[in-house]
């Protein structure tokens, strides 16, 4: 069999849209590939994690520094406890950090945001190392909590 130069183009045309349409399957979803090189894992206890979700981006700044590694439920509290993956070259967090949950976006895509603490050896107030817990988080809004509570405040004022 003997195939034309026209029917080889129109394959190379086709693989390369595949492969175009992976990767940008890829990018939207948050996949690299790469990889994020050395991290530190710290742990954070919130009250409400409303729709975070394991890999939703950790960022310091609208800057994305970290991936969330796993979520997971206290068992002794029943909190839910959220493992960060925060990337070294983020450089190091003090003791005072404060981590909450936001939202960004029409489509309400929660993450992490790292608002980093200062750090004062007269005060006590170090450096988190790989394995610390940040004690200082804000939970989640409940769009549907907030919603009641005004209905609420209304119906409380007739």
């Amino acid at each position: 069999m003997k195939y034309s130069k026209l029917e080889f183009s129109v394959g190379c045309f086709m693989l390369a849209g595949i492969g175009a349409l992976l990767l940008l399957a890829f990018k939207v979803a948050g996949v690299n590939i790469q990889g994020q090189g050395e991290s530190y894992t710290f742990y954070a206890k919130f009250d409400n994690i409303g729709g975070l979700k394991a890999r939703s981006p950790i960022k310091v700044g609208g800057v994305v520094v970290g991936r969330v590694a796993e979520i997971k439920l206290d068992a002794k509290d029943q909190t839910p406890v959220v493992i960060l993956s925060v990337s070294r070259s983020a450089g190091d967090f003090s003791e005072s950090t404060t981590a909450a949950i936001q939202t960004s976006g029409l489509l309400g895509e929660q993450y992490v945001a790292l608002i980093p603490g200062f750090a004062d050896e007269d005060m006590g107030i170090g450096m988190l190392k790989d394995g610390d817990t940040i004690t200082d988080t804000q939970s989640a809004l409940v769009l549907e909590e907030l919603i009641g509570k005004f209905i609420y405040s209304i119906g409380d004022k007739k």
